[in-house]
């Protein structure tokens, strides 16, 4: 059974009430670390990280990546957390008790957004478990004909990915990975817990075996040293800077709701200073050990990573393995082992974020809330694994799941995460205030946070997301906006328009829905006034 934790009295804007709530709560700080650090490490700390860093220079991506952990990272996954562990709620309820209803509107509106990208990146994982499933034999077969593909266009791997993506039984992969999420996050930590406690130290373990296997053959050295080696003259293009914040963003999985609605598993005494830093060193840690394994595995074989994150997944790292001189198929499975642990942990994150917001609201038991959010996010995903082919020359995409995915990507994932973020900074710096909650975060911290995080919460970290989005705008006008020049159908060039207005208006309008809906959402302020707060010993404002 869960470990549970009365709340006892709660001080509501003054008033104390004697209404009790029981809450689950993780069996022990490392379980909490792990999973925390589980969410933030996945699929894009395997891939994404190599690719950023081979876009943006090299090693001069380095400065700029450590730039925005410190002053955005960081500081906003400590934000994140203390929310979470002050109010014992998740996203939409904490943001409630900041800024009313239209606070709790911003917090729908992010779990909607990261509703999408947890739809998708559950059929991206899906297929890593079709790739998992071919390192067995079949993947690493000859070539033999796609039916529908152009076949100058396949080499192995393409051939049997496209395959595999655009036959129905990729459907079947898609639920079972589903089942797998509902079936992890079933009984909340209690069952999320240990399942982190195995993945995270095998997710090093494997990778570091990746890393000696590949510094260890013909011109492996010679990847890691391009990895570390920084072209200073790129570090002046705003776009590399773009891409570190954005990647940090992702990379600490911010601005999805999910590390407040971890952290409002912990005790409020909890050290969330501790456990931000914690989380953060962690996982940058890991995607430095990937980059390390992905490059050194890349270069040893003459590959140049010049795909994007997809074909480096499904493409160009499963070519390496296969032009090893041995174990090719020992090293395929444990790669994309690896990355079926690497997946699993931040998809139950983001499954549970949503979940638990669902019952801190409407106050479901847990085993209805996943039928429910399962049962629309098994559509979504289905969606978009859609096998119809419908670029047979591979100029495009290749399917119409793969072109959905691709489409929505660019907006709720280079566009909403950041808006999200912007939003929840103004919030929390303006409206909590930021002090309050400092001072509440540095009484159960050994570690005090300066008075410099209440200015980069407030005004810097919102300015740089500011400038992020603006640019970003910018750049889609100038070069005409995402889809609108390609060569392709008319109908096929108001794809982008169509997905842009789905995933907006759908979003927005079911947060409304959300937010309007009555329920057990309590909207009376996290902290008490500054005023209240005469003194760093006062008594908490919850």
């Amino acid at each position: 059974m869960p470990s549970r934790r009365p709340r006892g009295a709660i001080r509501q804007g003054g008033v104390v009430s004697n209404v009790t709530i029981q809450r689950d709560q993780w069996k022990s700080k490392v379980g909490f670390v792990l999973a925390a650090s589980g969410s933030a490490i996945g699929l894009g700390n395997v891939v994404f990280f190599g690719s950023n860093a081979y876009s943006y220079g090299f090693g001069a991506f380095y400065l700029p990546y450590l730039v925005a952990l410190f002053l955005v990272g960081i500081p906003v996954l400590i934000a994140e957390l203390g929310l979470g562990g002050l109010t014992q709620k998740a996203f939409p309820a904490s943001l409630a008790k900041v800024g009313g209803r239209w606070g709790e509107f911003a917090g729908w509106w992010a779990l909607l957004n990261a509703s999408f990208i947890t739809m998708y990146y559950i059929t991206i994982l899906a297929w890593v478990f079709g790739m998992f499933v071919g390192s067995f034999g079949p993947l690493w077969e000859a070539e033999t004909a796609t039916p529908g593909f152009a076949m100058d266009t396949l080499a192995n791997p393409h051939g049997f990915f496209f395959r595999m993506i655009s036959t129905p039984w990729i459907l079947a992969l898609v639920f079972l990975v589903w089942l797998l999420n509902l079936v992890i996050v079933r009984r909340g930590v209690t069952s999320i817990e240990p399942v982190v406690k195995v993945f995270v130290p095998l997710m090093w373990m494997f990778m570091i075996v990746l890393i000696v296997r590949g510094v260890t053959l013909p011109h492996g050295e010679e990847g890691v040293y391009l990895l570390f080696t920084p072209d200073f003259a790129i570090m002046k293009d705003p776009v590399v800077w773009r891409g570190a914040v954005s990647q940090i963003f992702f990379s600490l999985t911010l601005g999805f709701g999910v590390m407040t609605a971890y952290a409002s598993y912990l005790p409020k005494d909890a050290d969330q200073v501790n456990n931000g830093v914690v989380t953060a060193c962690l996982n940058c840690s890991f995607e430095y050990v990937a980059g390390l394994a992905i490059f050194s595995l890349l270069f040893a074989f003459a590959i140049v990573p010049s795909a994007g994150t997809l074909s480096m997944i499904f493409f160009v790292v499963p070519q390496g393995i296969a032009a090893m001189p041995a174990a090719v198929k020992t090293f395929g499975i444990l790669f994309f082992l690896l990355l079926m642990m690497a997946g699993l942990s931040s998809s139950i994150s983001l499954v549970e974020g949503l979940n638990s917001a669902m019952i801190d609201k409407f106050g479901w038991r847990r085993r209805n809330t996943l039928l429910v959010s399962g049962a629309i996010g098994l559509v979504g995903s289905l969606i978009f694994a859609l096998p119809v082919i419908m670029d047979p020359d591979l100029s495009w995409n290749g399917t119409v799941g793969l072109t959905l995915i691709d489409l929505v990507d660019h907006w709720a994932f280079s566009y909403g995460l950041l808006t999200v973020g912007l939003v929840e900074c103004l919030l929390i710096g303006w409206m909590l205030p930021i002090g309050d909650l400092r001072r509440e975060l540095n009484r159960n911290s050994r570690f005090h946070l300066p008075a410099a995080f209440d200015w980069l919460i407030k005004v810097v970290i919102p300015l740089a997301l500011a400038t992020v989005l603006a640019t970003s705008i910018y750049g889609e006008v100038a070069n005409n906006i995402y889809g609108w020049s390609a060569e392709r159908p008319p109908w096929e060039k108001l794809l982008p328009f169509a997905c842009f207005a789905f995933w907006l208006l759908s979003s927005l309008a079911v947060a409304a829905w959300f937010t309007l809906r009555p329920g057990a959402q309590d909207r009376t302020p996290v902290l008490e006034s500054a005023a209240a707060v005469s003194t760093e010993g006062a008594e908490g404002a919850l």
